[in-house]
């Protein structure tokens, strides 16, 4: 199923980065919401998740992240997310770069993680930016910091802004220095992530996407792996058991 050159610098490496999208979650069961998902009570994702819908129409903002927040209560890490802590294990720098806000990463057991898009299991306010543990208001009563008095807001990076500089900052110098880039379960369009697997080739890193569709991507990958992480992955990390551990 994997090539010997990737066998051969899975067994070797010492530097790993793996990024993640929406689809290793999605097999958990999260909505992309992409598609038929991408509607709630006939608002589109990118009309909600905004700093102006937060400004404007603050309830129903957390109307939509609380009805997030509650389904998210009961979706659990599948065997990719576990896979992915071996990983972790396994190789001395590597680093977990995910576009994801779902928690599942952190719920499953990886530490050294980025998570570029924020988590959504966490709240920030709006004006003295100090960080909370996520309450889930009904929409008509809205959270406020216990500090300034300010709006609370999901840890989530919204449509239109910027990525937190620092985490960014932090994924490209791994991209840029590992020895292998893993790609899973992203469609490689949303930036500045989608950058990053170019980045790694760029400075010599052998590309690998796992992914169940092609993307951008793809052309450019050293090995492409087709199918679902939550198969690959466990497979994956039996392999490097065998290739490192003496």
């Amino acid at each position: 199923m994997f090539s010997n050159k990737l066998l051969a610098r899975l067994r070797d490496a010492s530097a790993v980065t793996v990024l993640t999208g929406a689809g290793i979650s999605a097999e958990s069961g999260v909505p992309t919401f992409r598609g038929k998902d991408g509607l709630w009570q006939n608002y589109k994702v990118e009309e909600l998740a905004t700093i102006q819908a937060l400004q404007k129409n603050t309830q129903l903002f957390w109307q939509f992240y609380s009805w997030r927040r509650t389904m998210l209560q009961n979706i659990k890490p599948n065997l990719g997310h576990y896979a992915l802590v071996d990983f972790e294990r396994y190789f001395k720098d590597f680093t977990l770069v995910t576009q994801n806000v779902d928690n599942l990463h952190i719920t499953a057991g990886n530490k050294k993680i980025i998570e570029l898009h924020g988590n959504i299991l966490r709240d920030r306010c709006s004006k003295c930016n100090t960080l909370f543990p996520a309450v889930t208001s009904a929409g008509t009563d809205i959270p406020h910091c216990n500090k300034c008095g300010g709006t609370l807001r999901p840890d989530v990076v919204l449509f239109g802004e910027n990525l937190n500089e620092a985490a960014l900052r932090r994924a490209q110098h791994a991209a840029a220095e590992c020895e292998i880039f893993f790609s899973i379960g992203t469609s490689t369009i949303v930036e500045p992530a989608a950058s990053l697997p170019f980045l790694s080739k760029a400075n010599g890193a052998y590309v690998v996407e796992i992914n169940e569709e092609d993307t951008p991507l793809s052309v450019h990958s050293n090995e492409i792996l087709r199918g679902s992480a939550g198969k690959i992955l466990p497979q994956m990390a039996m392999v490097i058991e065998k290739l490192r551990i003496k």
